[in-house]
């Protein structure tokens, strides 16, 4: 082996090591007395000390061939001092070394001494020296002048001889410049002769030359003082470059040169590392000390240029890396002072190139231990002694299971050498595994474990359990949460009868697990609260009857000294071989009944199966990998190879195929018709070619509902972000959506996720690519995370730093793949790690506050740990079965995951569909008995190609082989061959997948299979393909072709790009890389094949990946039906249906008529991508350059009921169209055999016998068989004893529990129960890119959860979608789009204009008629008003409506938002939101509050206003001298022209709308100066001064509160005309004629969003008739109303309500007069004697209207601008509640309007509700009682008089003006069916009623404000000459007395 010394003392080197050790403690100030065996180290191997130096040793030129070391930095061509120097540490970071400073005055000139002589060479080589006897002349170099040598004399027995053996240690000299003779340290000497040292001094380091004098007597350089003897000289330095096996003169530039990474000459290999292992060395680091947190993984222990020792050699251990950083020497971990305490969270490695190395070392002469040195130098560690961490009780409180007592503090991380005591040391013997055939494997259990020399290489140290060993380290919390007191805590003995027990428990095919221990542990803590005391007598009986339940399997050893003496004699035992081994025990415990250090105990494992796989169980996967590319590489294998190189019969295996191959004449077996019997030409079948698949030609994509549940999910999250106050996320911002997907370095999944992409559509639905680009750059949005990452990510940054109004998602998929962090990130296996890290993680992404992280794993435990940077709220799990799945039809598929796997080995069917090949287990065991040095994976790798290769045998050219191979191997390769010659199978057959971590392995079983598969003629029958992240898919021309003709393509370029486009194709997949990294494989993969998947992958996330390859969708009867036939019949429980789909996203089979026939296999996991089904379905192109080749039928018809799901968010598919059932699955889905039927028993497979033909209705899928490493199996089915499942162990490799005991994890645990379990009791590793996270969480990243393969790709990017259609409707508002109910009568008018004028001409106007009728949509609910141009009936919708409450919405258009628009108080943007947010500095008390006072004639008294108006408004109004009192608001002349002035001010009445408003003009304005006040009741005056701080309030006075708009505008009116009167005196003072004074205001309603106009016409109208539609700003038409010629001429001014079907037509008349609302420019002069109604809260516009038209005034409507406006649900008085006065009155039924009025004095139940409300909702809907005559009746209309009041829309109304000189309709020959008088005024009088006629039976109402006045009105019209009155027909509004309810009396005319 490696090292010369290792196990063996020889006699000389002993006495050597005595003597040096006995001369080294009398010198030491300390009395400790130096270990002896630690001298026999040799040194440790010098590592590189910073990142660029992480190249492999190899790549540093080798000193010999360069001449200049690389890292000293000076040239220095001699050899022999090159070779020397390869001792020297040069490449190592320096110890911390602190040079005493020389003596005051004395010399510190280089090359002279301190007394100020000279020593150099050049200057003294003549010069006489006197030399003492026994002394020698050597030559020292000083680093600080290398081209020197200087003179010294040293003492010779302090030098080697000419072996190299035999100095002393120590050192003896004299200086020979000064004469100063004595020196007894060369510390002190280096210093005497200034050498000047960075590094602890050395002298086999400075020590270079003998001196020898030359013939001329001149003294000069002589030989190189050989400080090694010369074998291990020529051996240290190829040490770098060469394997044992290679030849040592392998130069670094045939390894790999300068290339940093691939250090190997073989160009296969995955670069296994070309430094030497020695067999004796010590390997420290990757278990982690048994994946505990308490050892620390030094960051690189495994860079590239380190070999794993042969294999399991590695004995791990770390101690505290704290402060061992300085040095590059492993230091010697005494056995007092290692402690077993946790101290992850304390130690971090410095830095890559600090860390302790703990690896291979080089030899090298013993050295000295300077005890005198500066206290922080750290001792090397010898490398045969290997010192292994112990615990030692505190001895005087035997309760406490784990204390460690140290003599010294580790603090400062220094550790001193300790005495060993004798017993503590173990020699291991030579040979223990070449003897024995085992490697023993040492668990630590509890106490100190000796030293061990000798052959360390056959014994693996392994702290597996110590964990479970250490509850005293618990918390108090953890303690309470496991309902446990410390007084519960177990002693040592207790442990050790636990540990008994469980070990014997074991069966013989099952190891240890750590998780299992611990689970037996707590139940005893919870168990037995008093702990029964075991006495040390009691202890060895207990034990040894606790293990001689195992049958001999375990055996006691107690011993009374040490550990040591115990470990030492089974190691003898078992040295001894094989003769006493018929009896091996498997498990020794050691128990030390010492009566010092009281019970210690730990566990030698000595069966050969135990003990392998707990040694490769601790390697990780990078790790084994590397070891098995080691053991091919040096060809270890060979034995194992010539051992298959015949068959199982015998025969010579090649030359059997060769005989066969010659046999056979070129013909070939043809691949689809026919028996494998039946040979052909080779020629032919190439070129035959299969029918096309119509299930290929036609596909659709969709959504299914648990993605479009996800995905909403997810989408609410985001908002619940955006909502959550932080500012972190500002949604209002975005318009657009961009993103990237990063997926692990796997080509085939970029191609499968751009694929998916672009089958979704999805790019065109975000815009940000057209239909015709979409295809070539879907590859563009993935990127892998390889090594060109960062300048794809920069690129990516860059756009996202550019486009601030874009929201970015970048998408990490698969993002469990690769945690390492950035800093310990290396190239492991090939593959570059840390890299995920530096993307995700870094500071760049973490602050974009427009970009959002998503990071998807189908297990997300890495990232679900203490530390975790995701909120446990932003996770998003994937829905479970239940709430999904209702009664599902039989071709229903569901999701078949891992739990449906586990569950389904308890259906009892004869073949389950999760298996464990035990015979193929017995064969490896074999193996491993007979090749115990190579790694278990190779062997049954050999195995596995070895049974694949006689199967085709069997089944071609030598049956009699069938016997040899195992069943399941020989069933899955006949039903390959076969399956695609079966009928009405068309040439389809099933996919093989094999699962071969290691890339050699499966390069070498893919070659072999495909060899033998091409000699037995079987080459057209399948494919053999190597599945490797690394590389493309390649396949053969012959079976291209195949695929191309089943999906009728055209395109020759055509190749397979993914799994999936493998579909129907019968092949093999060996499928290689570390983890399986999310590819998803067709429905035509049948067999998954995870017999290699063994005890290494003891972790959940490493095992579950493995069999989540095989999940997929099924049909939902084949799960019943296997459930129903053989399972017990529990009553529909969950039991028997365990999350039967995780997550349903079905997929929908559509029936044989259905135009649009699914293909198989489009939905496995992520396949289920979303139809692209935006706002236009876009069909898969059918371009030749499409891979897809997808031929389109009638597609679009199935997916329109699909359009709306995707554009809103609607309901839930369940009614969709597509739920048509679909066409025929082809059957090779379905594990086929021959019977056609499922009911017919198949020979082969019973439970999935279910081949249909095409012509079947129901064709089935089912689910994928998966065959097992007995390891796993057991973990899986969780079916032998006590076994754990697989959920219950680790989460992941790189991350830790972090405590020894918690509670037991159930299979129930799901979604965010089982991330908070993990985030509890995880914690991550040191090497984990969550290690150091900052405490505060990411508020921008997301997780999404979800089984493998159910979908996940397919939810993120409808997640995509629907965030871009949420922020469009962000940025879109639900208009009103009625139909205008006007065209239908512009025909009739006389009057018209030219259409293109601009301005309303003022006589063209006044001939026009007035339109008494409301036609705005929003007046349909009221009644219309009686004109002579009605029509005579009806509309039909009338006679539907009857009650007003079941009248159903009305019509909205989502509109996206143009930049003119008005915004409510969400909207945020750099430009406005000085306009419409308060600056920090201006707070609110910079409004200034003030009163405004005058007299109203209507209300008859003085009515005091509040303004509350901004300092930067207050330029608006005028104040008095003192500037405190408000006089009036600025008006403009009519006369001013300016080209941003906007005269009128705006007034906008708004109640409960101050979020939703749309109050923010800025934008409509374009942001000019305008004068806007927004008129509020004062009880929400706070709130709009809360969201509009900027914006001029005028607030009402408190009796308005509960009023309605009426008020609002009454006193808005009111106080303008006051105002213009204020105004024009003041300017009149001025000279300003009163006339001239602006008389106009803009009465604004708070939903007005948008205007348009028609676009100027340049005569190119279209063809139609119709006009374009653009957007205009407000300021645009406020400025062309007000530029109107002769404008205070008109009373009103306004603009036409927009509907869509506006944009077909243009109007006839530019103008018309007619009733305007909503937006209304007011002329407060002419109108100053027509008042708003101020108690309506309904129609006051049009009773308004009515009355200015009838005063004779003008109204004119601009029917070329157009007006849209919001549909605001909230506030605008709507949300008005009527409830009962009394509370407690408990009435829950809601009251309807009928109850809204009662009889005077009534007993009925009283409203709080305005009388006024009550009685126009009254009206609304109860007036049919009221008028009887009049309903649906339009010749005879209900008199309304002096009002305009709404009696339903099926009673018409004749308004009529009783004011003289009124303009009325012309009433003669009109007959009324009814009276309505409200609340008439003193020119109502008798005389006028009797001027109208009424039918027989018409009905009268006269409203007053009380009952005194009602018999006064009644008494002065004389109504009682003509109408008949009742008592019984007095009402009142359900008020109060104090609430003044409104009276009304009705009659019948007589």
């Amino acid at each position: 082996m490696g090292n010369s010394y290792a196990g063996q003392l020889k006699s000389a080197r002993f006495e050597e090591a005595l003597h040096n050790s006995i001369e080294a403690s009398l010198r030491s100030s300390g009395g400790d007395p130096q270990p002896i065996f630690t001298q026999l180290y040799l040194e440790p191997e010098a590592y590189p000390g910073n990142m660029e130096d992480v190249k492999s040793k190899a790549d540093m030129p080798l000193q010999g061939e360069e001449g200049h070391d690389p890292l000293n930095g000076h040239a220095s061509n001699d050899p022999e001092e090159l070779e020397d120097d390869d001792d020297s540490d040069s490449s190592s970071p320096p110890l911390p070394y602190l040079q005493t400073p020389a003596p005051d005055g004395s010399c510190t000139l280089d090359g002279f001494c301190q007394a100020g002589k000279d020593l150099r060479l050049v200057t003294i080589a003549a010069e006489p020296i006197e030399v003492p006897a026994g002394f020698e002349l050597v030559g020292a170099k000083s680093p600080s002048i290398p081209e020197h040598i200087l003179v010294c004399a040293v003492d010779r027995r302090f030098l080697p001889d000419e072996n190299g053996k035999n100095a002393l240690l120590g050192f003896s000299g004299n200086c020979v410049g000064c004469g100063e003779k004595g020196f007894r340290y060369f510390t002190e000497f280096s210093n005497h002769i200034n050498l000047k040292l960075s590094t602890q001094p050395k002298k086999q380091k400075h020590l270079k030359y003998y001196l020898v004098k030359n013939s001329q007597g001149a003294l000069c350089k002589g030989p190189l003082i050989c400080w090694k003897d010369s074998k291990t000289r020529q051996f240290s330095s190829s040490a770098l470059t060469s394997k044992p096996s290679s030849s040592s003169s392998l130069s670094s530039k045939e390894n790999g040169g300068a290339s940093g990474h691939s250090s190997s000459p073989f160009s296969l290999s995955d670069s296994p590392p070309t430094r030497m292992a020695q067999a004796s060395s010590v390997f420290f680091g990757s278990q982690d000390l048994g994946r505990d947190c308490s050892f620390l993984k030094p960051l690189a222990s495994t860079p590239s240029h380190k070999t794993l020792p042969i294999v399991p050699t590695a004995l791990r251990v770390n101690g505290p890396t704290n402060g061992l950083g300085v040095d590059v020497h492993t230091s010697l971990l005494s056995p007092s002072q290692v402690s077993l305490v946790p101290q992850a969270q304390g130690y971090r490695t410095p830095d890559l190139g600090d860390s302790p190395v703990s690896s291979p070392m080089n030899s090298g002469p013993p050295k000295k231990r300077h005890r005198s040195w500066h206290p922080s130098a750290l001792v090397p560690v010898p490398p045969t002694a290997v010192p292994v961490p112990a615990i030692r009780p505190i001895v005087n409180s035997p309760g406490s299971v784990l204390a460690v007592s140290s003599p010294q503090s580790l603090a400062a991380g220094v550790i001193q050498p300790q005495p060993v005591t004798a017993g503590e040391t173990v020699i291991v013997p030579e040979n223990l595994l070449n003897s024995s055939g085992v490697r023993p494997v040492i668990l630590i259990g509890h106490g100190t474990l000796p030293y061990f020399y000798g052959s360390v290489g056959n014994i693996v140290v392994s702290p597996l359990l110590v964990s479970c060993y250490k509850s005293s380290q618990l918390t108090e919390s953890n303690l309470e949460t496991l309902g446990l007191h410390s007084n519960q805590m177990l002693s040592v003995e207790m442990m050790i009868l636990l540990t008994l027990q469980y070990l014997a428990r074991l069966a013989s095919n099952q190891i240890p697990l750590r998780e299992e221990l611990e689970q037996i542990v707590l139940k005893a803590m919870l168990g037995c609260p008093g702990n029964p005391a075991i006495s040390p007598s009691q202890l060895p009986w207990l034990a040894r009857l606790e293990a001689s339940v195992s049958g001999g399997s375990v055996q006691v050893v107690v011993t009374h000294n040490s550990l040591g003496e115990g470990i030492s004699e089974s190691l003898h035992s078992l040295s001894e071989g094989p003769q006493h081994q018929q009896h091996l025990p498997t498990y020794v415990v050691i128990i030390c009944a010492s009566k010092i250090n009281g019970n210690e105990f730990c566990v030698l494992v000595l069966g050969k199966y135990q003990a392998r796989a707990l040694a490769e169980g601790m390697l990780t996967t990078n790790e084994f990998l590397k070891e098995i590319s080691y053991e091919l590489i040096t060809g270890k294998v060979t034995v194992l190879a010539s051992h298959f190189k015949t068959t199982s019969l015998g025969d010579n295996l090649d030359k059997q195929l060769v005989r066969y191959q010659r046999r056979r004449k070129g013909q070939v077996i043809q691949p689809y018709q026919g028996d494998v019997t039946e040979n052909t030409n080779s020629q032919e079948p190439a070129s035959m070619s299969p029918p096309p698949d119509s299930e290929l030609l036609n596909r659709i994509f969709q959504i299914y509902p648990a993605q479009l549940t996800v995905a909403r999910s997810l989408l609410s999250q985001v908002c619940s972000i955006a909502d959550s106050g932080t500012q972190n996320l500002d949604l209002g911002r975005f318009c657009k959506v961009d993103f990237l997907v990063l997926v692990p370095p796997s080509h085939i999944l970029v191609h499968q996720t751009a694929q998916r992409i672009r089958q979704s559509g999805v790019l065109v639905d975000l815009g940000n690519e057209d239909t015709s680009t979409a295809h070539q750059k879907s590859e563009k949005y993935v990127v892998r995370l390889d090594a060109d990452v960062h300048t794809k990510m920069e690129a990516f940054m860059k756009k996202v730093k550019q486009n601030p109004y874009t929201l970015f998602v970048l998408i990490h998929d698969n993002s469990h793949v690769d945690l390492t962090s950035a800093l310990s990130g290396s190239v492991c296996h090939g593959e570059l790690q840390g890299l995920a890290d530096r993307v995700v993680n870094c500071q760049e992404v973490l602050d974009a506050m427009n970009l959002l992280v998503l990071q998807v794993s189908c297990f997300p435990y890495t990232l679900q740990t203490h530390q975790s940077r995701i909120s446990i709220h932003n996770e998003i799990h994937w829905p479970s079965n239940n709430h999904l799945q209702r009664e599902q039809p039989h071709n229903e598929l569901v999701y078949f995951g891992l739990r449906d796997y586990s569950c389904s080995l308890q259906w009892g069917v004869a073949s389950p569909i999760l298996r464990c090949d035990d015979a193929f287990e017995k064969m490896v065991h074999t193996l491993l008995e007979r090749h115990p040095h190579l790694h278990s994976m190779v062997i049954r790798s050999y195995l596995l190609i070895q049974q694949y290769t006689e199967a085709m045998m069997a089944l071609t050219s030598s049956p009699s082989l069938r016997d040899h191979i195992t069943p399941e191997t020989l069933a899955m390769v006949e039903d390959l061959i076969n399956a695609p010659s079966r009928e009405g199978s068309q040439g389809r057959g099933h996919m093989l997948l094999v699962r071969v971590p290691s890339l050699q392995l499966a390069m070498l079983a893919r070659e072999r299979l495909e060899d033998v598969r091409d000699k037995l003629g079987l080459q057209l029958c399948f494919a053999v393909m190597l599945g490797s992240p690394a590389s493309e898919l390649s396949l053969s021309r012959n079976f291209i072709n195949i695929l191309r003709a089943w999906r009728g393509c055209e395109n020759e370029e055509w190749v397979p790009h993914t799994y999936e486009d493998l579909e129907g194709l019968p092949c093999i997949i060996i499928l290689t890389g570390k983890d399986p990294l999310g590819e998803t494989f067709p429905r035509s993969l049948k067999y998954t094949d995870l017999r290699l998947i063994d005890s290494s992958y003891l972790t959940r996330t490493a095992l579950e990946q493995e069999v989540g390859l095989a999940c997929t969708y099924v049909s939902v009867d084949v799960v019943q039906e296997s459930k129903t036939s053989t399972a017990p019949r529990e009553s529909d429980g969950e039991k028997t249906t365990p999350t039967l789909n995780d997550g349903e996203e079905l997929e929908r089979p559509q029936s044989n008529g259905s135009a649009a026939t699914r293909t198989s296999g489009s939905l496995v996991e992520n396949g289920v991508s979303s139809s692209d089904l935006a706002d236009s379905f876009q069909k898969p192109s059918t371009s030749t350059s499409q891979p897809e080749c997808l031929v389109t039928s009638d597609v679009a018809t199935l997916t329109e009921g699909f359009k709306q799901e995707c554009d809103s968010l609607g309901s839930q598919l369940s009614s969709n169209p597509l739920k048509a059932p679909n066409a025929p699955r082809s059957n090779y889905s379905s594990s086929s055999s021959s019977s056609p039927s499922p009911s017919s028993s198949s020979t082969q497979r019973p439970s999935q016998s279910t081949q249909f033909g095409r012509v079947s209705k129901s064709s089935r899928v089912s689910p994928r068989t998966v065959i097992l490493s007995r390891a796993a199996y057991n973990l899986l089915s969780g079916e032998s004893g006590s076994q754990l499942s697989s959920f219950s162990l680790l989460p992941h490799a790189d991350v830790s529990w972090s405590s020894p005991l918690r509670p037991l994890i159930t299979q129930n645990l799901q979604g965010a129960d089982q991330s908070l379990y993990y985030r509890q009791w995880t914690v991550a590793r040191q090497h984990h890119a969550d290690y150091e996270a900052p405490p505060v969480l990411h508020p921008r990243r997301l997780l999404l959860s979800g089984p493998p393969q159910v979908g996940k790709t397919g939810a993120y990017l409808q997640f995509l979608r629907i965030l871009f259609r949420m922020l469009i409707r962000l940025l879109e508002v639900d208009v009103y789009d009625d139909d205008d109910e006007e065209d239908e009568e512009e025909e009739t008018t006389d009057v018209t204009t030219p259409a293109n004028t601009q301005w309303p001409d003022i006589e063209d106007i006044r001939k026009l008629p007035f339109d008494l009728n409301p036609r705005d949509p929003k007046f349909r609910k009221a009644s219309p008003v009686y004109s002579d141009k009605m029509p005579k009936l009806f509309k039909v919708e009338f006679k539907k409506e009857g009650d007003n409450q079941t009248q159903g919405k009305r019509v909205t258009k989502s509109i996206r938002l143009s930049r003119f628009a008005a915004h409510n108080a969400f909207h945020h943007c750099e430009q406005c939101h000085l306009y419409s947010e308060a600056v920090p500095t201006t707070q609110l008390s910079e409004c200034s509050l003030h009163a405004f006072s005058f007299c109203s004639s209507m209300l008859g008294e003085e009515v005091q206003l509040q303004f509350f108006i901004p300092k930067a408004k207050e330029q608006h109004f005028v104040f008095n001298h003192q500037g405190s009192h408000l006089e009036s608001l600025r008006l403009p002349l009519v006369s001013t022209k300016a080209h941003d002035l906007l005269k009128s001010p705006i007034f906008t009445p708004t109640t409960g709308r101050q979020e939703h408003g749309l109050l923010n003009l800025f934008h409509a304005m374009e942001g000019a100066t305008h004068l806007h006040i927004l008129v509020v009741k004062q009880f929400e005056m706070p709130h709009y001064r809360k969201y509009w701080p900027n914006h001029i309030l005028l607030v009402l006075p408190a009796m308005f509160n509960s009023a309605g708009v009426g008020a609002a505008r009454f006193m808005i009116k009111e106080l303008s005309y006051h105002n213009l009167e204020l105004e024009r005196n003041r300017q009149e003072e001025q000279g300003v004629k009163r006339q001239d004074v602006w008389p106009f205001i803009v009465m604004m309603d708070d939903s007005c969003v948008l205007w348009n106009t028609y676009q100027p016409t340049d005569g190119s109208e279209k063809s139609n008739g119709s006009s374009a539609i653009i957007n205009v700003s407000l300021k645009a038409v406020l400025q062309h109303l007000e530029s109107t010629p002769k404008i205070p001429l008109y009373a009103m001014c306004g603009v036409r309500k927009w509907s869509s079907s506006l944009a077909h037509k243009t109007p006839r008349n530019p103008f018309s007069r007619c009733h305007l609302h909503d937006f209304v420019l007011l002329n407060v002069d002419l109108t100053q004697n027509v008042q708003y109604d101020l108690n309506r809260y309904d129609c006051e516009e049009v009773d308004f209207n009515l009355r200015v038209n009838s005063s004779g005034l003008l109204l004119c409507r601009f029917n070329n601008f157009f007006l849209m406006k919001k549909h605001i649900p909230v506030g605008g008085n709507k949300d008005f509640v009527v409830k009962p006065k009394l509370v407690e009155i408990e009435n829950k039924a809601p009251i309807s309007p009928p109850q809204y009025v009662c009889a005077p004095d009534s007993e009925q139940t009283l409203l709080d509700a305005p009388a006024q409300f009550l009685l126009e909702n009254f009206l609304q809907s109860c007036s049919h009682r009221l008028f009887p005559k009049a309903v649906q009746n339009r010749n005879n209309p209900v008199l309304s008089i002096d009002s305009y009041l709404s009696l339903s829309p099926e009673i018409s109304v004749c308004y009529i003006n009783s004011r003289p000189h009124s303009t009325n309709l012309n009433h003669q020959g009109l007959v009324f069916s009814g009276l309505l008088l409200y609340l008439c005024d003193s020119f109502v009088v008798s005389g006028l009623l009797k001027n109208f006629r009424f039918l027989k039976g018409a009905t009268l109402c006269v409203i007053c404000q009380d009952r005194s006045s009602l018999r006064q009105t009644i008494v002065r019209l004389e109504l009682e000459d003509e109408w008949q009155f009742r008592l019984r027909d007095e009402f009142q509004t359900a008020n109060c007395s104090e609430d003044r309810p409104l009276y009304f009396l009705t009659g019948r005319h007589v």
